[in-house]
């Protein structure tokens, strides 16, 4: 009988990722026209501003 070869062992951040911690926040809107308005008012101050629906 063969015996399997041994799994490579790998510790995290082995395999190239770099891991960036971010922080954020989110903004719980009533409906997409209030999403649109405050995205606008976000973005005319000048903060980095990423869309998300669920």
């Amino acid at each position: 009988m063969t015996q399997p070869a041994p799994q490579a062992t790998r510790r995290p951040g082995e395999n190239g990722f770099k891991y960036k911690q971010q922080y954020g926040l989110v903004v719980v809107c009533k409906d997409e026209a209030e999403q649109q308005q405050r995205y606008a008012q976000l973005k005319a101050l000048g903060l980095k501003v990423k869309v998300v629906c669920v």
